[in-house]
């Protein structure tokens, strides 16, 4: 039973190192068919990154062909179905501009936006990546409206612009964080100032108020009543435009007291 196993693994063993020469051979030979027949195996037996390989050995055989547009999509299709973005963006940039008029063009640039939506990064890191994927996605939502991926490319624009706001709102954050409370107020009112829009509005605003009142707070008696009348006009800003605001009670109950020192600092000054 034991030399049985052992000749069992043998010839198992043997025929893994065929079937990886042959590929080898394969992919160094010069015959196209044969590369071309190999190539869509691979691919769709999902072995992405030996169909890559292979389609780009490929394509230095079919170039000028009526295959190598097929070859040139395929080599890219098989990068971004193996995750390396990077190398398929690349690949389909190459290819949007090489075959304008390919029956893959449609789904070669979607897929190029795509990649470029894939390699940004969370919002607490380098966004330079994300400013160009929305700039290139403008420019497709803008030259093709009629597309079939317009919505999809519209939907990663959103997602991406909220991103960029989120790293505003949370940098300006960040100071009152650090209760530096008069930076933080001026931070988040910037944000509002360069973006009207934020998807994070209400939060800012809120932040905004409790910077105002806190800075205040800690301000020195003689500097007290100019700064709690700014927090009474960022309070009213919030309700304002947010009346059923979670942040209602919790700023509701600040601007009472607000009131009072006021009110008790108007009566002082009638006395004097």
């Amino acid at each position: 039973m034991k030399v049985k196993s052992l000749f069992a693994a043998v010839v198992v063993l043997i025929a893994l190192a065929s079937c990886k020469s042959q590929y080898d051979i394969v992919l160094s030979g010069q015959d196209a068919d044969e590369k071309y027949k190999m190539a869509f195996d691979l691919f769709n037996a999902k072995k992405f990154s030996k169909a890559a390989e292979m389609f780009e050995s490929l394509s230095l055989l079919t170039r000028g062909t009526a295959q190598d547009d097929t070859v040139q999509y395929y080599w890219a299709l098989s990068n971004y179905n193996f995750g390396d973005y990077p190398t398929a963006e690349s690949n389909f940039d190459q290819f949007i501009s090489t075959y304008p008029v390919s029956v893959f063009i449609d789904e070669a640039m979607y897929l190029r936006l795509d990649c470029l939506y894939r390699g940004t990064y969370r919002y607490e890191l380098d966004q330079q990546p994300t400013y160009k994927a929305i700039n290139e996605m403008n420019i497709f939502m803008r030259e093709h409206p009629q597309s079939q991926y317009f919505e999809l490319v519209m939907g990663m624009v959103d997602d991406l612009k909220g991103r960029l706001e989120l790293k505003s709102y949370k940098s300006a954050y960040l100071y009152y964080h650090m209760e530096d409370y008069q930076a933080a107020h001026y931070a988040l009112k910037n944000v509002l100032k360069d973006n009207a829009d934020n998807r994070y509005r209400e939060e800012i605003l809120y932040y905004t108020a409790l910077s105002a009142y806190k800075y205040a707070f800690n301000s020195i008696d003689s500097k007290k009543k100019e700064r709690y009348l700014t927090f009474v006009d960022d309070y009213l800003n919030v309700i304002g435009e947010y009346p059923e605001t979670k942040y209602r009670k919790e700023l509701d109950a600040l601007y009472d007291k607000v009131q009072k020192v006021l009110r008790i600092d108007n009566s002082e000054e009638d006395g004097k």
